[in-house]
């Protein structure tokens, strides 16, 4: 099972919305196959870990008929994209399934371990069941609260201001930090920030240091005040504008009006992008961006990188209580990583 979320983080960045699978089948205690899901729309964990089986043995069949398929999340039982996996798995004649957690979807949950069952299957359900519902906490957080999984980032000094006072931009962390920023993005399906972030860095929020998938942007812009010169409107990548006036679209550029600025906008904002089919977000700033959704308690996870320099002066950063899941440095930096109690 361990093998199993292993591969399933491959299709990190690739698959949303959809769950992140890994599949490893094995005959005899040794592996003869293994799969995950690659893309989106593309085949299951399940379909890939067989057609490595059939690809490889000429006996497939004997030794599938024979065999363990192990996999970190309960196989499909309805028609989507691709069809159910509890059929193919039953087609195979494979005696006994592995599963690490269900699937809280709700044409799924239950229902593929149901169906294998009552074609004499042999199942198992819970595996490092923490575990396995970690690694698709964002695709479960869509499923069960329809929204999407948060994540609040910011960097600060070490007397912990966030930004000048002057609002002019200024680096606090390394090289290091950014390129894990930016491999970060390649992972979530979006990545928002408000005005006056817009403004002062007239920031890309790509992945230009890392190889992967950009991330759609998102910007808070509730008059529409952001000048059409700044490169979030290049036409480089999807980008949204959640503002107060229009709805448009203009070839990668779309305009979403929100319908009401001065009451519950995080939750407004969360809800939308969940309408969108945006699993997960990186809320990158400024500080009165991410004190909304702070202050809302609409957050999952901080990842908070501190600095060596301090400033003595400027905007002093966000402050969040939770629990601290990771730590470490990379380069000169600090970086804490901390879950939202309420939200476990």
């Amino acid at each position: 099972m361990r093998r199993c979320i292993g591969l399933a983080r491959l299709g990190a960045g690739k698959v949303s919305p959809n769950p992140m699978v890994g599949s490893v089948i094995v005959h005899n205690d040794r592996v003869i196959g293994e799969g995950y899901h690659q893309r989106y729309g593309g085949p299951h964990a399940e379909v890939n870990a067989v057609n490595t089986v059939l690809e490889r043995y000429p006996n497939a069949a004997d030794l599938l008929s024979n065999a363990t398929i192990y996999v970190s999340l309960e196989p499909c039982a309805h028609f989507g994209k691709t069809p159910p996996c509890a059929d193919l798995l039953i087609r195979h004649g494979i005696p006994r399934v592995v599963v690490g957690c269900r699937d809280p979807f709700d044409q799924v949950d239950g229902k593929g371990i149901e169906k294998l069952t009552a074609a004499g299957v042999k199942v198992t359900v819970g595996v490092l069941q923490e575990a396995c519902e970690d690694l698709n906490k964002r695709f479960f957080t869509r499923v069960r609260k329809q929204r999407p999984y948060i994540i609040l980032k910011w960097a600060q000094t070490a007397d912990s201001f966030f930004a000048p006072a002057d609002g002019s931009q200024r680096w606090i962390t390394s090289a290091a930090a950014k390129r894990l920023t930016h491999r970060w993005r390649s992972e979530e399906d979006a990545i928002l920030v408000g005005k006056n972030t817009a403004l002062a860095d007239d920031p890309q929020l790509n992945v230009r240091h890392w190889q992967g998938r950009n991330p759609t942007r998102i910007v808070i812009d509730r008059r529409l005040d952001l000048p059409e010169t700044l490169r979030l409107f290049d036409q480089s990548q999807d980008t949204i504008v959640l503002n107060g006036l229009k709805t448009d679209k203009q070839g990668k550029i779309s305009w979403l009006q929100l319908e009401d600025f001065d009451h519950y906008l995080p939750q407004l904002t969360a809800f939308q992008l969940y309408l969108l089919d945006v699993q997960s977000v990186i809320v990158e700033g400024g500080v009165k961006t991410l004190e909304l959704f702070i202050n809302a308690g609409l957050w999952d996870e901080a990842r908070i990188f501190t600095g060596p320099q301090s400033w003595g002066e400027g905007t002093r950063a966000p402050s969040v209580r939770g629990t601290s899941i990771y730590s470490a440095d990379y380069g000169p930096d600090h970086l804490q990583v901390i879950r939202n109690r309420t939200n476990l």
